[in-house]
C-alpha cells in the first residue's frame, strides 16, 4: 500500500502550492487550485469560490500529471479529469443527488470507479465493489491534514488521480 500525506489550508480561496509527501518522507508531487485568468478568479470570489474550480497535480519538476475541473451545463454539475501521463479523460459525476452525501462515479468510458464520500471518515474509491484507495481530510482549525492510501491492487497507482478528485470534492462538494 502506498501512503501520501499533505496539509491543505482550510481557506477555500487558497491558491497556495501544496507539497504531497510519500511514505518515505519525500515530496512526490504538488497540488494547487488554479485559475486560467484573473477575471475568473475575481468572478469566482463573488460566487463563494465554488464556480471556477480546477485543481492541478504536478510532479516535483512542475510537469502536469492530472487536472480536475468543475463543469456546469444545463444546471447539472460534474467534473472533468485529465490524466496527462496516460492521456485518459474522465467524467466525474454525482450519483444519487437526492441523498445528503451522494457518491461520485468516475469513468473513462471503459472502467467505472465509485467514490463513497464520507465527511468525517475515510472516503473510499472502489472498482467492481473492491476498495482501491482511501482519502481522508481531518480538519485542524486552520488546515486539513489529508491522507491518501492506494491499495497495491489498484489499477491506478499514481496519487495525482485521487488527490485532484479528492480536492475538488472537499472544496466544492455536492
Amino acid at each position: 500500500m502506498k501512503i501520501f500525506t499533505y496539509k491543505q489550508l482550510a481557506a477555500i480561496e487558497s491558491t497556495e502550492l501544496v507539497a504531497i509527501v510519500n511514505e518515505a518522507g519525500e515530496v512526490s508531487s504538488t497540488v494547487q487550485r488554479v485559475y486560467s485568468n484573473g477575471l475568473k478568479k475575481v468572478f469566482d470570489r463573488t460566487m463563494d469560490y465554488r464556480y471556477f474550480v480546477r485543481f492541478d497535480v504536478s510532479d516535483v519538476a512542475g510537469q502536469a500529471l492530472f487536472t480536475c475541473k468543475k463543469m456546469s451545463r444545463r444546471g447539472r454539475v460534474h467534473f472533468r479529469g485529465k490524466d496527462f501521463v496516460t492521456g485518459k479523460e474522465y467524467m466525474i459525476a454525482y450519483d444519487g443527488w437526492q441523498i445528503m452525501i451522494p457518491d461520485l462515479i468516475i469513468t473513462d468510458g471503459v472502467q467505472q470507479i465509485k467514490l463513497n464520500k464520507e465527511m468525517e471518515d475515510w472516503s473510499v474509491f472502489s472498482l467492481d465493489d473492491q476498495p482501491i484507495a482511501r482519502w481522508q481530510a481531518v480538519f485542524c482549525e486552520t488546515h486539513f491534514e489529508i491522507t491518501l492510501q492506494i491499495e497495491d491492487n489498484s489499477p491506478i497507482q499514481h496519487e495525482a488521480f485521487f488527490i485532484a478528485i479528492g480536492q475538488a470534492v472537499l472544496f466544492v462538494g455536492a
